[in-house]
């Protein structure tokens, strides 16, 4: 069974800095692009980074860039997002997510929630 489970998450005073970690498990994700996204309130979910496989670029979001840092360990399956410098508004739950693009594969973690408070 595949599972992309989040941790990490939690209260911090604007200025702070949290790590979010992602375990995939159940298959090797070395092939899929790894990546976070969040939905605050009442907002659709967006993108905030990803980390594609092979030559292994990344992609941000514009209200992250200089401030999250996205990495992975293929060989611990694992995908780990540095959010520094946080903002009231980077409040939302944060989604782990694994896509490969042919053949179709997608996969999402539960979620966890980080809450900014200024």
């Amino acid at each position: 069974q595949v599972q992309l489970a989040e941790s990490g998450g939690g209260l911090v005073q604007a200025g702070g800095s949290l790590r979010l970690s992602c375990a995939a498990s159940g298959r090797t994700f070395s092939t899929y692009d790894m990546g976070w996204y969040r939905q605050a309130p009442g907002k659709e979910r967006e993108v905030v980074a990803i980390f594609r496989w092979g030559i292994g670029n990344t992609y941000y979001a514009d209200s992250v860039k200089g401030r999250f840092t996205i990495s992975r360990d293929n060989a611990k399956n694992t995908v780990f997002l540095q959010m520094n410098s946080l903002k009231p508004e980077d409040t939302a739950i944060y989604y782990c997510n694994a896509r490969r693009t042919w053949p179709l594969s997608e996969y999402w973690g539960q979620g966890t929630q980080v809450t900014v408070s200024s």
